[in-house]
């Protein structure tokens, strides 16, 4: 029961994490001269490897990619009821950019960390987010925003640094939320 519990969790969280990223990547930084390199979706979106590493943990490799999943058409059918804006095509190519991004980048945490889980305790989180990340924010940026005018390689570059940096301060709550956990990766959970 508690291992479904945890499981619900990880997967409702994911989809809020989504949702409020989607929403907050629409505004850059307004302050000391960060508009046209940041965004405030950059400080939510890396919670999603907490989440997603966390699960893998927990789980194992499968059932992250089912909370992945499950976050997916949470956080994407809210973004799309909540924020898309159909008469306007960058809303649109929003949805579909984090879309992409968040399924491709999120299985490429699961496969990353999975190799790495029998490694120390940080290193599967820190490289898997880190890759995860890389891929997750120039996919995002450059289907969203490329061609619109909006300086979308800068403002990648300036959420990549941000997600980095939040990645490894997530490393924090990895860390602490470990030992309430246990590796049950061999549990079968009925879905």
């Amino acid at each position: 029961m508690k291992e479904k519990k945890l499981f619900l969790i990880l997967s409702l969280l994911m989809g809020l994490i989504v949702i409020i990223s989607n929403y907050l990547v629409q505004f850059p930084i307004q302050y000391y001269g960060l508009e046209n390199i940041l965004t405030y979706g950059a400080f939510s979106y890396p919670v999603t490897f907490l989440i997603t590493d966390l699960a893998n943990r927990a789980y194992g490799k499968n059932l992250a990619r089912v909370v992945v999943l499950i976050g997916f058409f949470i956080g994407i059918s809210l973004t799309l009821i909540v924020s898309t804006n159909f008469d306007e095509i960058i809303s649109i190519r929003i949805a579909i950019g984090s879309a992409v991004a968040f399924l491709i980048a999120q299985n490429l945490d699961v496969n990353i960390f999975d190799k790495l889980r029998k490694k120390s305790w940080y290193v599967a989180p820190v490289t898997s987010s880190f890759f995860g990340s890389i891929v997750d924010t120039f996919l995002f940026f450059s289907i969203a925003f490329y061609g619109t005018g909006i300086p979308w390689f800068s403002l990648s570059i300036g959420d990549l640094l941000v997600k980095l940096i939040v990645a490894l301060i997530m490393l924090i709550p990895f860390r602490l939320l470990l030992l309430k956990i246990s590796d049950i990766s061999d549990l079968k959970i009925r879905i």
